[in-house]
C-alpha cells in the first residue's frame, strides 16, 4: 500500500513539472514568436524609411519649393511599402506624416532652407505592435508589465544626391547641335526646344530619337525601357535603332496623367504635373522649364516648376480631354485613340498628380554623335507634350543641361559611387 501511495505522489509531482516545464517553454516560444514578428514589421518598416529618404533626396534640387517636394514625394514612396506584416492601412495610427521627414545642409545640420538642404532624414516609430502570445502570458500571469501586450518599432534612413556609376535613361538619343560639340550643352542652349521624334510629312529623323539601350530594335523593349527604365545603363553602352514606336504611346503619356480607361496611375505613376507645352499654348517655344510666362501665350500656362507645385493635369485645372480649357485645346491637338483619362490635378487630391505623382518629365536622355552608336554622356531634359494616335505633331523636349552638372534637375536611379556622373539619391544612414 505504501509504495502505491508513494508512486501516485510521484506521479502527481511528475504533473506538477511538466506543467511548470511547458509553462517556461511557452514563455519562450513566445518570446521568439514576438520578437520575430517585431523584427519582421522593423524591417518593413526600414524598406519603407529606405524608400522615404530616397524619393525626398531625389527632390533636393535647391528650388524653392524643394522641401515641399521632398516632403510629398517621401511620404508617398514611404507610405507605398506596406508595414505591420503588410497590412493595407498598416495601423490607425501607423503611416508616415510630413513631420518624419526632416532636412539637413552638407554639414550634417538641421535646415528648413530648401536651397541648402543636401540629406533628406525619414524617421517613424509604428506604435502598438500586438504581442500575441506574450500578451496571453501577461493575462495568464497577471502581469502585463513583463508580459506587456504591445510593443513599437523605430526606423531611420537618411539620404542624398550623388553621382552615379550607372543610370536609368529613357530610350532616347540625343545628338549634338553641331558635330562633337562639346559638353556641358553640347552646342545647345539651356531652355531650348530640341526635336527628337518627327511628325508625319518630315524628316525621319530630328536629332535622333528613339534609341534602345540594350542595342536592339526590339519594340517590346522601348515599351519596357521606357516604362521600368533602362537601369544599369553605362557611358560606352551600345544604342539600338527601333525607330518610332506606336507601342510606348501609353508608357509614354502616363508620364503625363494620361491614360486609357484601363489605365491605372497607381501602377503607371504620372509626373507630378500633366501641364503640357507646345508653341500652341507656349508661343516662345522655349524655358518652359522655369521661364517666364511668354506673351500671347495660353490663360492658364505657367512655366513646369509653378505646375508642378500645383499639381496642375494636363487640361490645368480639370479632367477634360475637350472644351475650351480641356487638354486638347491646351496643346492644339487631339490625343485620339482613347486617351479620355486624365488625373485630377490639385494639392491633396486622391488619386490625383498629389497622390502618385513623382519625377517623371524631367528626364535622363545619352547623348551620341554617332547613330547606331554609344553612349557617351547624359543630357537632362524636360518632356513637353504627349504622344497622339496617329501621330500628329512632332514631339519635342527641352534641353535643361549636362545631366551630371552640380544643381542639375535630373537625378535618375541607379548605382551611386560614380565620379562626374548623372546624379543619383543614395542612402547614407
Amino acid at each position: 500500500m505504501h509504495n502505491i501511495v508513494q508512486r501516485k505522489g510521484q506521479r502527481g509531482a511528475v504533473i506538477v513539472t511538466v506543467c511548470l516545464m511547458l509553462l517556461f517553454l511557452l514563455g519562450f516560444m513566445g518570446i521568439a514568436l514576438d520578437l520575430s514578428r517585431m523584427f519582421i514589421v522593423k524591417t518593413e518598416l526600414q524598406t519603407a524609411m529606405d524608400s522615404c529618404a530616397l524619393a525626398a533626396a531625389q527632390e533636393l534640387d535647391g528650388e524653392n519649393t524643394a522641401i515641399t517636394r521632398a516632403r510629398s514625394a517621401g511620404m508617398t514612396a514611404g507610405n507605398l511599402n506596406r508595414v505591420n506584416l503588410q497590412s493595407g492601412t498598416w495601423d490607425a495610427q501607423g503611416q508616415i506624416v510630413a513631420g518624419d521627414i526632416t532636412f539637413r545642409d552638407q554639414n550634417f545640420n538641421p535646415t528648413t532652407d530648401p536651397v541648402v538642404a543636401n540629406y533628406a532624414e525619414c524617421v517613424h516609430t509604428q506604435p502598438a505592435i500586438r504581442r500575441w502570445l506574450l500578451s496571453a502570458l501577461g493575462a495568464f500571469s497577471g502581469d502585463t508589465t513583463l508580459y506587456p501586450a504591445t510593443g513599437n518599432v523605430w526606423a531611420r534612413a537618411v539620404a542624398t544626391r550623388g553621382s552615379s556609376q550607372t543610370n536609368c535613361p529613357i530610350p532616347l538619343a540625343l545628338r549634338p547641335k553641331t558635330p562633337n560639340a562639346p559638353a556641358p550643352n553640347f552646342g545647345y542652349s539651356p531652355g531650348e526646344w530640341v526635336t527628337l521624334l518627327m511628325g508625319p510629312g518630315q524628316a525621319t529623323s530630328g536629332y535622333i530619337g528613339w534609341a534602345n539601350l540594350d542595342g536592339s530594335n526590339s519594340a517590346a523593349e522601348t515599351e519596357r525601357e521606357l516604362s521600368d527604365g533602362a537601369c544599369g545603363t553605362e557611358v560606352g553602352d551600345s544604342l539600338g535603332t527601333p525607330g518610332v514606336q506606336a507601342s510606348v504611346v501609353d508608357v509614354w503619356n502616363a508620364r503625363f496623367g494620361l491614360y486609357r480607361n484601363v489605365g491605372n496611375p497607381a501602377d503607371e505613376r504620372p509626373d507630378r504635373t500633366g501641364y503640357s507645352y507646345t508653341t500652341t499654348n507656349w508661343p516662345s517655344g522655349a524655358s518652359a522649364y522655369n521661364g517666364p510666362t511668354p506673351a500671347g501665350a495660353h490663360p492658364t500656362a505657367a512655366n513646369f516648376v509653378t505646375k508642378r507645385d500645383a499639381y496642375a493635369s494636363c487640361a490645368d485645372s480639370g479632367t477634360q480631354m475637350n472644351g475650351p480649357n480641356g487638354c486638347a485645346s491646351i496643346i492644339g491637338y487631339s490625343i485620339g485613340g482613347g486617351f479620355n483619362q486624365i488625373v485630377p490635378p490639385g494639392a491633396n487630391v486622391q488619386g490625383g498628380h498629389w497622390q502618385y505623382g513623382i519625377n517623371r518629365r524631367i528626364a535622363l536622355v545619352p547623348v551620341t554623335n554617332t547613330y547606331p552608336g554609344s553612349v557617351e554622356d547624359y543630357a537632362c531634359m524636360l518632356m513637353l507634350q504627349p504622344l497622339s494616335i496617329p501621330m500628329q505633331p512632332s514631339i519635342q523636349l527641352e534641353f535643361l543641361g549636362r545631366a551630371g552638372e552640380p544643381g542639375s534637375p535630373c537625378v535618375t536611379n541607379g548605382l551611386p559611387g560614380g565620379a562626374a556622373g548623372p546624379l543619383v539619391p543614395m542612402l547614407v544612414r
